[in-house]
């Protein structure tokens, strides 16, 4: 039986889109056991506070909240335990030289499967400040009205 090889996607971090930008993203695996990947699948994981750190030749995700699966019993492991995202180590040093620039940082964007495996899309990102996130807040008000307008019209 052939796998399909479209993206569903399983959670998605909005934060990091409101308070980042988004200098570039790139696509990894991440190492999860079994009742992870259940509780993935169920939607039940939080990316929120999550970030990415090099450590050692390795990337780490940290704070990326999976809840136990609940008909896991004593296979479960901690809800925000360490996971290792799985990188070819020519990327691993390329992120590593990017995040020693002052200010960028690692963040999870999303989760998806794709051929039946959990994939990150990992994001090279530089923060903002208060008023770059006003701006982007006026931008995207702005939009919605011209979509609005646009719409209206089309009507006629």
């Amino acid at each position: 039986m052939a796998r399909k090889n479209d993206n569903k996607t399983l959670a998605e971090n909005r934060k990091a889109r409101h308070d980042y930008f988004v200098e570039e993203a790139m696509e990894a695996g991440i190492a999860l056991v079994g009742t992870e990947v259940k509780s993935i699948r169920a939607g039940k994981v939080n990316l929120k506070d999550s970030y990415a750190e090099v450590r050692n030749g390795e990337v780490f995700i940290r704070n990326m909240h999976i809840s136990p699966y609940e008909q896991g019993n004593i296979f479960n492991v901690e809800p925000l335990r360490e996971r290792k995202l799985l990188l070819h180590k020519e990327e691993i040093k390329r992120l590593l030289g990017l995040v020693q620039q002052a200010g960028l940082t690692l963040v999870p964007l999303s989760l998806y499967l794709k051929s039946g495996r959990v994939k990150v899309n990992l994001g090279v990102c530089k923060g903002k400040k208060n008023y770059d996130k006003r701006d982007t807040m006026l931008e995207k008000a702005h939009k919605r009205d011209i979509e609005r307008q646009m719409k209206e019209r089309m009507k006629y």
